[in-house]
């Protein structure tokens, strides 16, 4: 076979690992479940000079605009919060409108009765959400870009300036997003809970407040969506080993497609937001042709998603919620059974998914009310308009054109 044959070949598989618990990996050739490569490695660096170039560019611009506009903390704390919700929807637009061009998805929504009513498809094909302008979010964790799919989810309710995550610390280091990250309120978290506990407490009492004018809501208190991974982190071979070692330590029995949850830092969010917020959203997460026992990250990553062309074929998003006043937040061993207990039901979610490709639906209501007899919205990540995307960029562009203005002013009259 000729070297060309050979990548050909390559490009249309993967590594293939085996189970956990065995020391041992082996690479078995298997069809990419996105299919071949689509671009070839000069198509590829040209789109990753592109892609990388505007995401960093932007980057740029609005660290930028924050940093112009940081010093309204001085002057008016309800602008000044405003105002970084406005820079946080700027990076919402952002990735959204990158994933639009480079990564071009079907987005396949399903949901229990329990959300009935507040999902719908817009006559140009995009997906609309009312979830409340107030609640915790949690999901499981597959891959990386599922913040990506969730920030959008807050785009399509309009709360894409109002997402708050708990991230680990180490990301507040990475130059230019550290940064930024910081300026949106997200919450870091060093995993060590002693250390962790203040630092959270400070930043939920910050998510308690009241805030009027621009970007406040319609509540008394300040729209916020709380997005919390109780996993931790995304499902590898790596973190499955851990899991297994937890469940063989603490007697708690192993998920099949999940890694156990850890449910320490989503009861003190919740004590500490109870009375604030009245639903706790879940969102099941399922990537097409990601063979049970696989891993997500090991066929779609950065590379393979945004570069050769071979995002997932169907990203798979199933919601429900439950309300607070019925979760256990008096006592720390119920809250975690309750945890187990709604992490054992997404494993059977997404058992069923990889049986039947598909999560439930709830068709019976969605044949009522829209003549849709399979019960699922399938959509893209896109804006409602392109014309959103000038957001990102105004305030930079705004104070060129004053700084260009006043040195043409100095130059007429003889002062520059």
């Amino acid at each position: 076979m000729n070297a060309e044959g050979l990548r050909n070949r390559s490009n249309g598989t993967i590594e293939k690992k085996l189970n956990i618990g065995e020391d041992v990996s082996t690479n078995i050739e298997e069809p990419h479940p996105a299919g071949e490569v689509k671009h070839g490695l000069a198509t590829q660096a040209l789109r990753c000079v592109l892609s990388m170039g505007w995401f960093l560019g932007s980057c740029i611009v609005i660290s930028i605009t924050q940093f112009v506009g940081s010093p309204l903390y001085f002057w008016n704390k309800d602008y000044f919060y405003a105002y970084m919700a406005l820079t946080k929807q700027s990076f919402a637009i952002l990735v959204i409108t990158l994933t639009r061009f480079f990564s071009p998805t079907l987005i396949r929504v399903s949901w229990h009765s329990s959300v009935r009513g507040q999902l719908r498809k817009t006559a140009d094909g995009r997906l609309e959400t009312a979830f409340p302008e107030r609640m915790v979010l949690m999901s499981n964790h597959q891959i990386y870009t599922d913040w990506i799919y969730l920030w959008w989810i807050a785009y399509t309710s309009r709360m894409h300036g109002h997402l708050f995550i708990i991230l680990k610390e180490s990301l507040k280091y990475i130059p230019l997003l550290g940064p930024g990250m910081k300026f949106f309120g997200f919450i870091f978290m060093a995993r060590k809970w002693e250390t962790d506990k203040p630092r959270i407490q400070y930043r939920l009492e910050k998510l308690k407040s009241r805030h009027s004018g621009p970007m406040s809501g319609s509540a008394s208190l300040d729209p916020m969506w709380l997005l919390i991974f109780p996993e931790g982190t995304n499902l590898s071979a790596n973190t499955r080993k851990k899991s297994v070692a937890w469940s063989q330590k603490s007697g708690i029995p192993d998920m099949k497609h999940l890694l156990l949850p850890r449910s320490t830092g989503m009861f003190f969010c919740l004590q500490q937001l109870k009375g604030t917020i009245d639903w706790v959203y879940d969102c099941t997460v399922a990537y097409e042709g990601v063979p049970s026992g696989g891993y997500a990250q090991d066929y779609f990553s950065l590379r393979s998603t945004f570069l050769q062309g071979r995002p997932p074929k169907s990203v798979n998003l199933y919601w429900r919620r439950f309300a607070v006043a019925d979760i256990p937040l008096d006592d720390p061993k119920s809250f975690e059974d309750w945890v187990e207990d709604r992490w054992r039901e997404k494993d059977q979610l997404i058992e069923q998914y990889n049986t039947t490709g598909r999560f439930p639906a709830d068709i019976e209501h969605d044949l009522k009310e829209h003549g849709n007899d399979e019960g699922f919205i399938d959509t893209e990540v896109k804006l409602k308009s392109t014309f959103e995307m000038l957001q990102v960029y105004i305030v930079v562009l705004t104070l060129g054109l004053l700084v260009n203005i006043v040195l043409k002013f100095l130059k007429q009259f003889g002062l520059r």
